[in-house]
């Protein structure tokens, strides 16, 4: 098989492979490899071909990495309603305790007892409230109206 035709064949692979992981990580050095490709059609000796096919796959890999695709999303798990669909629910407390300026209370939520604590800035009243975030055992909740 010709120089060039490996290349691309491996640039192919990589491509199919990152199909399953939806990285783009893969795609990136499948870039490297089609360079590697045509500096192999170009007539470049294998030593220029290998070069250049690692200087673009890590310049692609860097890129990427700077790139919105390529960041880290640090979601915070208590207050994604996307992990936790507890978020956004409502529930009703009927009397809040002062424990130290933290306001807590004792709810009945989904069959079980919950301990429930009210978000800073919500109003110290009986009522209907939604959970905005969840700490361990904990609902954290504000009132309905309040956006938080």
């Amino acid at each position: 098989m010709m120089d060039w035709a490996i290349w691309f064949v491996a640039a192919g692979v990589a491509i199919g492979v990152e199909l399953f992981t939806g990285t783009f990580y893969l795609l990136m050095i499948a870039i490297g490899l089609g360079a590697g490709g045509v500096a192999a059609l170009l007539g470049g000796k294998l030593e220029w071909q290998l070069l250049l096919a690692a200087a673009i796959g890590f310049a692609a890999i860097g890129a990427l990495r700077r790139s919105r695709f390529g960041r880290r999303h640090e979601n915070d798990a208590g207050r994604d309603p996307n992990v936790n669909l507890d978020i956004g629910q409502s529930v009703s407390v009927d009397h809040w305790n002062d424990l130290d300026g933290t306001h807590t209370a004792r709810i009945r939520y989904r069959g079980a007892e919950w301990d429930v604590e009210l978000a800073a800035g919500s109003p110290v009243q009986a009522g209907q409230f939604i959970i905005r975030e969840v700490r361990g055992s904990r609902l954290i909740v504000s009132h309905q109206a309040s956006q938080h």
